[in-house]
This record gives C-alpha cells, structure tokens and sequence, in this order.
C-alpha cells in the first residue's frame, strides 16, 4: 500500500534507506554506527539508495 502522506513518506524513507551495511557479515547497522553491532567489523557501507530500472 503506498504512502501518500509526504511527512509519512519521509520519515519511512530515512527508517528503511539511512542504514549502514557491514560488508563482512551483511548486518544491519545505525547510521551513526562506526562498527558493525555483529561481528566488531569497521567495513561499513551506506545502504545502497538509487532507484533500479
């Protein structure tokens, strides 16, 4: 079901998109994370947010 509030969309956006990714074990991580919570791991990147065709 889309969103059609804008506010709403927004704040779904930053929740699902604004994560950081540990690239040894995949998890899930804070933005402001420095270290993967799992495996201690500082190889993190930004979850990938462009738009696939």
């Amino acid at each position: 079901m889309p969103i059609s509030d804008p506010m709403k969309l927004q704040i779904a956006q930053k929740r699902l998109l604004m994560i950081k990714i540990c690239r040894k074990c995949g998890a899930r991580n804070a933005s402001t994370a420095e270290r993967c919570r799992r495996c201690r791991s500082y190889d993190l990147r930004w979850k990938k947010r462009t738009v696939q065709k």
